[in-house]
């Protein structure tokens, strides 16, 4: 297993809704923790490398109906 840990920028507002979907979320085959940042536009997901490829979380989250942009690494 190699796990990654990855930032994501939420285009949405967080909300409950969004929590759900969030939670959700876990559910989605290698995806393995999403952590959502104290200023809540921000979220970081690990997951199994082994298993998804980054451009698939990417499509994972947004077809789970967390619409995302990726953060570059600093």
């Amino acid at each position: 297993m190699t796990k990654v840990r990855k930032r994501f920028h939420l285009q949405c507002e967080f909300d409950e809704r969004l929590a759900g979907r969030i939670a959700a979320a876990y559910s989605i085959y290698g995806i393995m923790k999403i952590t959502i940042e104290p200023s809540r536009t921000d979220i970081y997901v690990e997951y199994d490398a082994s298993r998804l490829r980054e451009a698939n979380v990417t499509a994972a989250l947004e077809a789970a109906g967390i619409p995302v942009t990726e953060v570059a690494p600093v």
